[in-house]
């Protein structure tokens, strides 16, 4: 690590040293912690990749993602740290969190907040698994106990469970799960097809795909030209936009200039693996998919479709859908992860559900206060999206509070 790396505790510093209140924990679990902060994404690239070989739940956790959100975000380095955890010398977990402050509340978080379906620690999780409940505390407790300049660590999202482990991230803070993880998980197009169409909803998909067809040509593909998928990104984030001004909802693509990120990854030497497929009708594109992929596994974070109600009669977004299914299962995809919140495409293609966590740490006691009013408020956003009258009704409140002068984005 550089220079500007801060080491917060001494080399091979035992933690029943390094902290105070765990003289309680048993021998068996005292292993020698220490941590590192450093406010260079560079300085931790190392590590990073090393543990994006275990495998990564979320493009929220990749290096080159992450590298260039910062970048193109702008994001001050005092603002970024990158929080290393080692257990006997070894790197076993990593944080890379934003500083920042929303409504009044300073706090650290996950860098693109609501832009990607899920997030967790970096962490190699063999050895995290081994250390054990206490151990697991206790590394995680040394973590976040590093940072400073905050009222409290907000973790949104991240999976119950990972890597065939159980609540590894359990003793990460206080967790709420208040939403699931919708994935689809199959080896080829003929198992997913097998067992996630009946007969009716293939007779459904056949009967959409023929009013569609009676409209013009239809055409799919996966865009591999820089030009076109620039062009195709701009009516994505048009039919973006379309869509956004009918449901009364804020525009957080172009008020926050999210689409400037988008656009750089697309490039071919962003380091970011993007696939943009679209549905064509007679040559004009009706509906795009933003997807990222990393190793085996695809994240959908955009998707669009045509305002037209004459096009919308063939649904071109759920077509689009069906041959991105049909495609990419067969070409090495095996995990098709599609985000949070329950759709009917989710309901019909998904065989995998996950239940995500919100991870709070507070770090001072008007940290715990917004803690508990955060979580009480997720419990009461959960209720009502389960009562279907409940739910109109707080669609209509966030609406109003889209609308209000000077909305920000970002949340807690």
């Amino acid at each position: 690590m550089s220079a500007n790396t801060q080491p917060i505790a001494t080399a091979m510093e035992p933690i029943v040293e390094e902290r105070k209140n765990v003289a309680s924990v048993p021998e068996a679990a005292r292993r020698d912690i220490s941590v590192r902060v450093t406010s260079h994404i560079e300085d931790v690239e190392t590590i990073w990749r090393g543990f994006e070989a275990f495998g990564v739940q979320s493009p929220g956790q990749s290096y080159d993602f992450i590298r260039l959100w910062v970048s193109d975000r702008k994001i001050p380095c005092d603002d970024q740290h990158y929080v290393v955890g080692e257990v006997d010398g070894v790197p076993v977990a990593l944080l890379p969190l934003h500083r920042k402050r929303v409504h009044g509340v300073r706090l650290y978080t996950w860098f693109p907040g609501a832009h990607a379906g899920c997030y967790a620690p970096l962490v190699d999780v063999e050895r995290l698994s081994a250390l054990g409940e206490y151990g697991r505390a206790a590394l995680w407790q040394a973590m976040t106990s590093a940072l400073t300049g905050a009222d409290l660590v907000y973790l949104r999202s991240i999976p119950a469970h990972m890597g065939g482990q159980a609540d590894i991230f359990g003793q990460l803070g206080s967790a709420l799960t208040v939403e699931t993880l919708y994935r689809a998980e199959f080896s080829s197009w003929e198992q997913c097809d097998r067992e996630q169409r009946s007969r009716s909803r293939r007779k459904h998909d056949r009967q959409q795909g023929d009013r569609l067809a009676a409209l013009g040509n239809v055409a799919f593909e996966e865009i591999k030209d820089p030009a076109s998928a620039r062009a195709a990104l701009d009516i994505m984030f048009a039919q973006r936009s379309a869509r956004f001004r009918a449901q009364g909802i804020r525009d957080i693509f172009v008020c926050d200039n999210i689409t400037s990120f988008y656009r750089a990854a697309l490039e071919p030497d962003s380091g970011v693996d993007v696939r943009l497929h679209v549905l064509r009708l007679d040559g004009q594109v009706v509906a795009v998919r933003y997807n990222i992929v990393l190793g085996d596994r695809m994240f959908c974070l955009i998707s669009s479709m045509s305002e037209d109600c004459h096009i919308q009669s063939g649904s071109p977004g759920k077509q689009c859908l069906l041959r991105v299914m049909q495609t990419v299962f067969d070409q090495g995809i095996s995990v098709f992860d599609m985000g949070s919140g329950y759709t009917d495409e989710k309901r019909h293609w998904c065989n995998v559900q996950i239940p995500l966590r919100q991870h709070y740490v507070a770090l001072t006691p008007f940290g715990r206060l917004v803690a508990a009013a955060h979580g009480g408020f997720q419990r009461l956003r959960a209720w009502a999206k389960s009562n279907e009258r409940i739910k109109s009704a707080w669609r209509l409140v966030n609406q109003v509070w889209e609308r209000l002068p000077g909305r920000k984005s970002d949340q807690l």
